[in-house]
Order: structure tokens, then C-alpha cells, then sequence
């Protein structure tokens, strides 16, 4: 894929990042791969396949392309859309084990909340090895005999990301507004569009400078623990309403209330408070969304069943685990970055892993791989 191509895909599909774009499924062929070249194993997310293939593009292998309905990988195994089924399908019906000496597929490790590898490997002789997060460490992982490094495991939020962050937002915010002041306010469509375009950069390029203060677990009164100011609950629509009522006795009382007038003031104020509302820590990796109940969860591990297997260390996005290799036992190190994928207790061998609410209510394992989460964070979409 030349290098045109690949930067007017990434800016297209970005600025729609919102929208599942599905591509083809199957299996593709990269160089010259020969029986005993490595096999991958992707979403259908056309974004996520052209970022994979950029990234194998030096490298002799198979791609398997599983139906994730258009949806990337994390979004896709967290929500119940890339799992077991899809993986075992494609196996089976792209034809990939008439062309390979061996059962190993690479998986991206962001997948592990959605696809386990014992089952996998029980009922098509596969082995799962999880991969780095990110597509860009594919040729390391390779040379470094397949394994991967703590930086490979864990999920960042680094400038490249939060420029797609803000794109992302920025332009179907910014799109729908110019559309609708383009009918009604027309010389308010570029200070408007360059006030969200703005906005919205400030917001994404200076989290780090923020972000130690966001925390999805505690639930917000005023101010939100996990979006840019407000949450999504009575304030917002509060202080609109308010400049609603202030709008129309300053209207009514300097005789200047048109119908015109109202209706520009009005909906820049919802324009801003949408912004102020916006999921900030859902729109990252590092953070549970604000909407998910499973943010007030804490992963737990029954020191009795815990073998040391260390599966929960090698998928864990957020290195929330150490593990005694010599003594067989693991360790939760980091539990407060924990995110609550549910990768870990997916993959946990002896269900030695569970989540603990705050009222002491346990989620086992069996609830976990069971049911994923909706668009709302809910565990209700059953698999």
C-alpha cells in the first residue's frame, strides 16, 4: 500500500472513527509466506486490517480476517463482536491449514476480553499467542522469538492518539453544526466550527497535564470524574435550562427576543454543553468509560485457585499484574489502573480471577465471558 493511499484512508475512516466500516473477511496472503510463516489474526475493521498490513508489510505471512461486524478489536471483543465463533469460523472455512506446518495464531492481545484461547484450542487444535497492542511492535515481537516486552502489553494514549481523539469529534461536531448555522446564521458557521475544532484540541493535547485527576471509579457530583467538566447526568441540563430562562428575560427585557435570536443563542449553548459533557475517559484506552457500571468493580484473585499460569499478566492492557513464575502464584500490583476489561478473568484457566462491587456482589467468571457490554455499558449482550 503506498504511502498516499495509506495516510487519505487513515484521515478518512478517522474523521468517521464513530461508524463501523467493515471490510472483506477471510484470509490474505502478505510477500511470499510459506508453510512455516507466522499466521495473524484481525477484525474487519477496514481502519484496523490497512493499519495491520502496513505493518506486516516487510514480513512473509497469513492474515485471517475474522467478522467483527466492522468493529475494531477492543471495541469488538468487549462488546460481544469479535469471539470465539468468528475465530473458530475463519479457521474453518478460510482454508488456511492446507498452507501451514503448524497450529500457532497470532491474536492481537486487545482481544483477549472476547476470545478465549483454551476454547479455541480445544475445539480446533489452535494455539492462541497474544500479540502486542499495538500493530507497529508486530516486527519486534517477531524477532524477539514471539514474545513481548511490559512496554508491548500496555495500552497507551501517546499524541498520535489524541490527534485522532480530536478529529474524531471535532469533525462530525463541527460537520452538523456548519450545516445547521449554514441555514439560519450563516456568519456564525466558521467561528463556530473553529471554536469546536479548537476546543476540542485543547481538551485532547493537554490531558496529560489533567489526567491524574480523572477517575471513573468515584461517581461525580458537580463536577464529573470522567468527562471534560460536566457529567451526563442533571447539571448540564440544569445550567442549560438556566441560560434558557436568562435568555428569554434578557430577550423580553431589552425588547430584542425574535425567534431568530433564541434559536442561535440556544443552540450555541447546547453546542457547548455537549462539549463540556463529552465521554473524555471513554474516549481513551487508559480509562473505563464514565457510562460502563463495571467502572466501580475491583479485580480480585482467590489466592486458592491461582496456579501461576500467567495468562492475566500477558493480556492484561494495563500491566495490573505480576507473576512468580518459580513460586506459581500471580499478584494484582497495580489495581486502581485496572480497567475492568475482563480480559484476565476471560483467560484464567482456573477462575482464579473475579470482579468485587462495592456492596461486596461478585461477577464470576461464567458472567464475564457470558455477557458483554452494550453501547451503554451495560453486561446484557448475551454470546
Amino acid at each position: 500500500m503506498n504511502q498516499l493511499k495509506y495516510f487519505l484512508i487513515n484521515l478518512f475512516e478517522t474523521m468517521f472513527r464513530g461508524i463501523s466500516i467493515p471490510g472483506k473477511t477471510g484470509l490474505i496472503k502478505l510477500g511470499n509466506p510459506n508453510a512455516g510463516s507466522p499466521v495473524f489474526l484481525t477484525c474487519n475493521y477496514h481502519l484496523t486490517v490497512a493499519r495491520v498490513k502496513q505493518a506486516l508489510q516487510h514480513i512473509d505471512c497469513y492474515l485471517l480476517i475474522a467478522n467483527s461486524h466492522g468493529r475494531n478489536v477492543w471495541c469488538g471483543s468487549t462488546g460481544g463482536h469479535l469471539n470465539n465463533h468468528h475465530v473458530i469460523s475463519v479457521l474453518k472455512t478460510s482454508g488456511i491449514e492446507a498452507l501451514i506446518n503448524h497450529k500457532k495464531l497470532i491474536v492481537p492481545q486487545l482481544a483477549a476480553a472476547g476470545i478465549e484461547a483454551i476454547v479455541i484450542h480445544k475445539k480446533t487444535g489452535w494455539r492462541i499467542i497474544w500479540g502486542p497492542v499495538y500493530a507497529k511492535d508486530i516486527p519486534y515481537f517477531l524477532r524477539n522469538k514471539q514474545q513481548k516486552t511490559e512496554e508491548m502489553r500496555k495500552v497507551k494514549f501517546d499524541f498520535v492518539q489524541r490527534i485522532e481523539m480530536t478529529v474524531m469529534w471535532a469533525f462530525p461536531f463541527s460537520l452538523i453544526v456548519a450545516l445547521i448555522t449554514s441555514l439560519f446564521w450563516q456568519e456564525m458557521t466558521w467561528p463556530l466550527t473553529g471554536f469546536i475544532w479548537g476546543l476540542t484540541t485543547v481538551i485532547f493535547l493537554l490531558f496529560p497535564l489533567y489526567s491524574k485527576w480523572i477517575n471513573p471509579k468515584k461517581k461525580g457530583t458537580q463536577f464529573s470524574r470522567y468527562t471534560v467538566v460536566f457529567d451526563f447526568g442533571r447539571t448540564p441540563v440544569i445550567l442549560w435550562t438556566a441560560f434558557m430562562v436568562c435568555l428569554l428575560t434578557y430577550g423580553i427585557l431589552t425588547h430584542s427576543l425574535t425567534t431568530g435570536f433564541f434559536l442561535r443563542w440556544s443552540f450555541i449553548s447546547l453546542v457547548i454543553i455537549l462539549l463540556i459533557s463529552l465521554d473524555l475517559a471513554g474516549s481513551t484506552p487508559v480509562y473505563k468509560s464514565g457510562l460502563h457500571e463495571d467502572r466501580f468493580l475491583d479485580i480480585k484473585i482467590d489466592k486458592e485457585k491461582c496456579k501461576g499460569a500467567g495468562f492475566c499478566e500477558q493480556v492484561c492492557p494495563k500491566n495490573c499484574y505480576q507473576v512468580d513464575h518459580r513460586n506459581h502464584t500471580a499478584s494484582i500490583v497495580r489495581a486502581d489502573d485496572c480497567v475492568q476489561c475482563g480480559a484476565c478473568i476471560v483467560q484464567c484457566p482456573f477462575d482464579a480471577l473475579y470482579f468485587k462491587g462495592k456492596k461486596d456482589e461478585i461477577v464470576t467468571p461464567g458472567q464475564i465471558r457470558k455477557y458483554k457490554l452494550n453501547l451503554m455499558g451495560k453486561r446484557m449482550v448475551k454470546i
